[in-house]
């Protein structure tokens, strides 16, 4: 037996109340559960109960065991001093509060239903499982689970913005240097991120911005302080380019000692460190107010026509310096273009309206209706147990529902897992 699951009996009354007594045998009534607290203090706030005819209103604490008062410290702790009821599983102590007064007691186990048992039993059994509720997952409402997709998605966007906020104090409340960091994330992927990450911390962003009027001293910048221009090459368009990044070192004295430098193996040459630094070197030539148009748009053809850019021409017949290739024009993807506006335009202009005390959730949320969905592992599961992802919102909600409450075994604060365990 675990507290969130009594929690979830509680707050949803998922018990026979017709007849109710304390553990001292007073008879008890329920007129309000009170507010579920997910913080610090007392699980439930502003409960009101009766107890042989007499009002209470006040906090109530859920524990597995009466004893677990003791284990956990609350009788020396002010906060629980104003707890009216103690609600257990089973009553195997009599608890205090700091003053010595009696706290009043209700035990749960001969109240809860036997099938809400079996079903919450069934969802947490220990047969291997990918999620807890891989076998029942294809028969809850397509509406519920909608609903909630489409509140997760906007969570996910929350905690994206915890992170945000925390990178635009890093960067001096700088909102265009953020933007450029998160970008440059997210064009490393999921292998150089953090390489990419380190690069764009590596240069103050007004060096950038009095390198972007020329497009070969933007990729000389950027591959020089990945570190990609340090090994000699004989190489005329590598030469160029050591020499452009050797004076900009000089001039602007820039460091790239905390760089981490990016790898190539296990990468598709078209996500090779190299092609993907000269885009970002072209897409800052070409884009001198980027920040302003992110947060302005509003559809999503116009996310695209800002990343209607190419690596640099040398890069046409390579993938790397010195090693010719079949010519290929080194454009950005309609697929790489979806993955920047879902992981960096949106979270930027969704966290941008907050602190102007704006709300863009609907607008973000129909833009990323408009996208399609993401092809990952999470993804492909999700959809062969039920055929649910169709656009990127519902994407991003099934990476937030995987990590954030399948992973973390929350399926009781999640409201397809609280379908599965109510069903009737």
């Amino acid at each position: 037996m675990k507290e969130d699951f009594l929690h979830y009996v509680w707050k949803f009354q998922k018990l026979d109340n017709s007849s109710l007594n304390t553990s001292n045998g007073e008879k008890l009534q329920i007129l309000s559960p009170g507010i579920h607290n997910l913080n610090a203090g007392p699980d439930f706030f502003n409960a009101q109960i009766e107890i042989d005819k007499q009002l209470w209103a006040g906090n109530l604490e859920i524990h597995v065991n009466s004893s677990d008062w003791y284990a956990h410290g609350h009788e020396s702790d002010p906060a629980y001093d104003n707890v009216i009821l103690h609600v257990v599983w089973e009553h195997d102590a009599k608890v205090f509060r700091k003053d010595g007064s009696s706290i009043p007691t209700l035990a749960l186990k001969t109240l809860v239903q036997t099938s809400t048992l079996e079903r919450y039993g069934k969802l947490f059994s220990k047969e291997k499982k990918w999620i807890n509720c891989e076998n029942d997952f294809a028969e809850v409402d397509s509406l519920i689970i909608e609903n909630w997709l489409e509140r997760l998605y906007i969570e996910r966007l929350q905690m994206k913005e915890a992170f945000l906020l925390k990178e635009l104090n890093a960067s001096n409340n700088h909102w265009e240097e953020l933007l450029f960091r998160m970008l440059c994330k997210n064009f490393g992927l999921n292998i150089n991120g953090e390489s990419f990450f380190s690069i764009a911390k590596s240069i103050d962003f007004s060096v950038l911005k009095k390198s972007s009027q020329n497009q070969r001293n933007l990729e000389a910048l950027l591959l020089g302080q990945a570190g990609l221009l340090e090994d000699p090459k004989e190489d005329g368009y590598f030469q160029i380019l050591k020499e452009e990044y050797d004076y900009l070192k000089r001039k602007f004295k820039l460091h790239n000692e905390g760089v981490i430098t990016p790898g190539f193996f296990r990468l598709r040459p078209t996500n090779f460190p190299t092609i993907r630094l000269s885009q970002l070197a072209a897409l800052y030539f070409m884009q001198h107010n980027l920040f302003s148009h992110v947060v302005t748009i509003q559809q999503v053809d116009e996310f695209y026509s800002l990343l209607k850019i190419s690596a640099s021409d040398y890069w046409d017949t390579h993938f790397n310096f010195g090693v010719l290739s079949k010519e290929s024009k080194k454009r950005i993807t309609k697929s790489f273009m979806d993955l920047l506006v879902i992981n960096t335009f949106l979270p930027i202009k969704f966290c941008y309206a907050k602190q102007q005390g704006q709300d863009v959730s609907e607008e973000i949320l129909k833009i990323a209706l408009e996208i399609p969905s993401e092809k990952n592992g999470i993804i492909d599961k999700f959809n062969s147990l039920k055929n649910i992802s169709k656009n990127a919102y519902h994407g991003q909600a099934l990476l937030q529902l995987k990590k954030e409450y399948c992973d973390k075994n929350r399926c009781l604060q999640c409201a397809i897992g609280n379908s599965i365990v109510n069903r009737k």
